[in-house]
């Protein structure tokens, strides 16, 4: 027995009349778990009184399995994770396929299953049901060939985690627009909120906005791999745009509206979770060296020669140059890089008023350009105005934020 949402007969004592009033109520569940020929181990439930719904609850891993064994495809295989697959790329390209799989003719079938009658019950009314997403996961595994790697480096991805990314960052993985100052936008009005949780098969780090999140968890530790698992939960879509047609209207033009629960916006629903889990790999890979801060800085603090100039030492720990690294090391910065005038933005928030102060302004953004690639912490992008980090330059920033962002505590148990 489990709340429903079903109908119930109302007397209408002024309209003289009997209506149907949608009610939360109580009515019996049913629960099936079986093993389905195409998306393996899955489990369903149908409410038993009208008007039937049906939720379905499955895994795309278990799905692959199943693709997988027809193709002849040899792996091994730990919950619901795979620490070693003969083909990673087969794999993969059959991974793909689900995303543009039947759905409506897929889940159907299930319901079929679940209700044998339906078109019995309705035959004076045919009606077949509306599928939607209630919440999508997206998961992307990094596989580990030794466990000792990964065991060595993920204490140091939750410790970056929780100590280098703030609310702007977990908001720009989600896929939320900030302006370029980085500033959560006053006219915000969620919450969100970085946690870490002791579970039976480990310690997992999660971020949240709202109804929607990105975690990393260790997956499974064994002989043939281990996984770490980065993934993606879906659960509100009124912040995420999809490029559609009106509603109602198929052939109707296409402009940039809200994305619907419906499954026919699945595919949107799986390229910006696709998106948000790389977004989030991406600002942690920058931990993967294993040389301590001192060597990864220590360059940093002497003079070097850049096209026959002299470029003077940084000093990463000043107000100035730590305010120079946090600018360029953003995680809007990431995929696209940088220019002049989107640091210019961020040094400088309040209109120049006249053309002199812009130059003036420019100037100083150059010049600290210049300090940067003198040291090898950027490069430009060839036939464009952009610069991005380095992999050195990454790795020694990030090296120095984290530092510095931590307290003495967690860097007294850290050593």
């Amino acid at each position: 027995m489990e709340p429903c949402w079903t109908f119930d007969v109302y007397r209408n004592r002024e309209a003289k009349k009997l209506e149907l009033q949608l009610r939360r109520r109580q009515c019996l569940f049913l629960y099936h778990y079986w093993m389905h020929p195409t998306l393996g181990f899955l489990h369903a439930r149908i409410q038993t009184w009208f008007p039937f719904s049906i939720q379905v609850c499955l895994n795309g891993r278990e799905w692959l399995a199943r693709q997988m064994d027809g193709a002849g495809l040899k792996y091994q295989r730990q919950g619901n994770c795979f620490p070693w697959i003969k083909d990673w790329d087969k794999a993969q390209r059959l991974m793909n396929r689900q995303v543009e799989a039947n759905w409506p003719k897929l889940l159907g079938a299930i319901a079929k299953q679940l209700n044998p009658i339906h078109e019995e019950i309705f035959q004076a009314h045919p009606v077949n049901y509306y599928w939607s997403t209630y919440q999508s996961e997206w998961a992307i595994d990094v596989v580990f060939g030794q466990a000792h790697v990964l065991r060595e480096l993920y204490p140091r991805l939750l410790r970056h985690g929780m100590t280098t990314f703030g609310s702007a960052d977990v908001m720009r993985f989600l896929g939320r627009h900030l302006p370029l100052s980085g500033q959560v936008p006053k006219r915000f009005q969620g919450e969100v909120v970085s946690d870490l949780k002791q579970r039976a098969e480990g310690i997992r780090i999660k971020h949240r906005l709202n109804g929607n999140s990105v975690k990393l968890y260790d997956k499974a530790y064994t002989s043939a791999g281990s996984v770490l698992r980065a993934e993606t939960t879906l659960q509100q879509g009124d912040d995420i745009w999809v490029y559609r047609p009106k509603e109602g209207a198929p052939e109707g033009k296409l402009s940039w509206r809200p994305m619907r629960r419906g499954i026919a916006d699945l595919h949107r629903r799986a390229e910006v979770s696709r998106q948000a889990t790389e977004r989030y790999l991406d600002a942690l890979a920058s931990l993967e060296e294993d040389a301590t801060r001192h060597e990864l800085v220590q360059r940093l603090s002497q003079p070097r020669g850049w096209r026959k100039q002299r470029a003077r030492a940084l000093h990463p720990f000043a107000p100035e140059d730590r305010a120079l690294l946090e600018a360029v090391s953003r995680a809007q910065f990431t995929l696209n890089g940088f220019r002049n005038r989107d640091l210019r933005t961020v040094f400088f928030p309040q209109d120049a008023g006249n053309e002199p102060e812009a130059r003036r302004r420019s100037a100083w953004v150059s010049r600290r350009l210049r300090l940067l690639r003198a040291h090898g912490l950027i490069h430009k992008l060839p036939g464009t105005h952009r610069y991005q980090l380095t992999v050195g330059g990454r790795k020694a920033i990030t090296a120095i934020l984290t530092a510095l962002n931590s307290t003495v505590k967690q860097l007294v148990a850290a050593a």
